[in-house]
C-alpha cells in the first residue's frame, strides 16, 4: 500500500506493508486525512516516533468484528488502550499506562491507504457531515475537551493565544459558551476569519499583557508564547495548555507560583460533542482548509503545512 512515513526523514512509500491484524481490530480504508501540528513536530523529533504519520482522518470500514460498521464512514479516537490497567479502570483510558497512539506512539497512522483501529475507537459519521468536515472531528474534539476541564460563562474573560489550526477551532468552541472570547495572533488573513465568526481578535504586536484574563488558552506550539500567556493571565487565573512541541528554551515558571496560577494540560476530547457540533453547523471548519493534495504529494504537503500562515492541508487517498 501507499504511505507517508517518517524514519528520521520523511518519505513517500509505494510498497508499505499492510497493517497487521490484531484481536478486535477494524480495517479501514482511509478517504482523507488532515496534517496536524503534531505531525510537523514529530518530524522535528517529538515523541521519537518512526513510522506512518497521521491521526486526523475519515475512512470507510472494510472489515470489523462489529459487522454493523462494515461499509460505514468513520473517524477514530487515537488512543489504543488496554482496558485493564488502574487508569483504564478509573475511567482515564486516554492515559492508559500501556497505550499506543495513532501515528504518534507505537502505532502506524492514517497517511496511508489503510489503517487499523479497535472497533471501540470508532465513531460513525452522519450522512450530513461530508468528508472534509469529518477530518476535523479529532482536533475539534480536542477543542471541546477544554469545556470539560474549565468552567466558562459570560463573566469570565477568555483569551485564545495562537491563530493556527487549533486556535481557530478553540475560539469557535469557546464562543458557544457565551464567554467573551478574543483571539490573539500574527496573521491578518487568519484574524479576518474571526471577524467572519463575530469573535474579537487582535494582532499580537498590539497586545500589552496586563495580567487581567481569567482564562488563557495557549495554542501556539511555542515556548516563547507560553511566557506571554503567563503575562496575560490574572493572579489565580487559569492557563490551559493545548500545544505540544519538540524542545525549546528553558522556561521561567516562577510567575505560576507567584501568581498562584492553575495550569491545565488539555489533550484528547469528546468525539460525540464534536460530531454533534458539525452536524448542527455550529463550527465552521471548511474555512480552515488551505489545500487538498494527493497522498503521493505528501512530502510536499507537509512542507506546505509547515509554512507560516498556512492553515489545514488535507491529504486525499482517492
Amino acid at each position: 500500500m501507499r504511505a507517508l512515513r517518517f524514519n528520521n526523514s520523511l518519505s513517500f512509500d509505494t510498497r508499505a506493508a499492510e497493517p497487521p491484524p490484531a484481536e478486535g481490530d477494524t480495517l479501514i480504508r482511509v478517504i482523507k486525512a488532515g496534517i496536524c501540528s503534531t505531525d510537523l513536530e514529530i518530524c522535528k523529533g517529538y515523541m521519537a516516533f518512526n513510522g506512518i504519520l497521521g491521526h486526523e482522518f475519515v475512512g470507510q470500514v472494510l472489515d470489523s468484528p462489529d459487522k454493523n460498521l462494515v461499509g460505514k464512514r468513520v473517524c477514530g479516537e487515537i488512543n489504543i488502550v488496554c482496558g485493564r490497567c488502574d487508569l483504564c479502570m478509573a475511567g482515564l483510558s486516554s492515559h492508559c499506562r500501556g497505550r499506543s497512539v495513532l501515528g504518534i506512539l507505537n502505532h502506524n497512522g492514517t497517511f496511508a491507504d489503510h489503517v487499523r483501529l479497535p472497533a471501540t475507537n470508532l465513531h460513525l459519521i452522519p450522512d450530513a457531515v461530508d468528508n472534509d468536515q469529518a477530518v476535523f472531528v479529532e482536533p475539534l474534539a480536542a477543542a471541546f475537551q477544554i469545556l470539560k476541564q474549565v468552567k466558562l460563562d459570560s463573566r469570565r474573560w477568555v483569551t485564545v493565544l495562537g491563530d493556527g489550526r487549533l486556535g481557530l477551532l478553540v475560539a469557535q468552541v469557546l464562543q458557544t459558551t457565551g464567554a467573551p472570547v478574543r483571539l490573539i495572533g500574527k496573521h491578518p488573513e487568519k484574524l479576518a476569519l474571526c471577524e467572519k465568526w463575530s469573535i474579537r481578535s487582535r494582532p499580537l504586536a498590539d497586545i500589552v499583557p496586563r495580567h487581567d484574563q481569567d482564562v488563557v488558552i495557549d495554542c501556539t506550539g511555542s515556548a516563547e508564547s507560553f511566557e506571554i500567556a503567563m503575562q496575560m493571565v490574572r493572579p489565580r487565573g487559569t492557563l490551559v495548555l493545548k500545544s505540544t512541541f519538540a524542545g525549546g528554551k528553558p522556561l521561567n515558571l516562577a510567575p505560576l507560583v507567584i501568581d498562584e496560577i492553575t495550569v491545565v494540560g488539555s489533550r484528547c476530547g469528546p468525539f460525540k460533542d464534536a460530531i454533534k457540533a458539525l452536524l448542527a453547523r455550529q463550527i465552521d471548519v471548511i474555512s480552515l482548509i488551505h489545500r487538498r493534495m494527493r497522498l503521493e504529494q505528501g512530502v510536499e504537503a507537509m512542507a506546505l503545512a509547515a509554512r507560516p500562515g498556512i492553515l489545514k492541508v488535507l491529504l486525499t487517498m482517492e
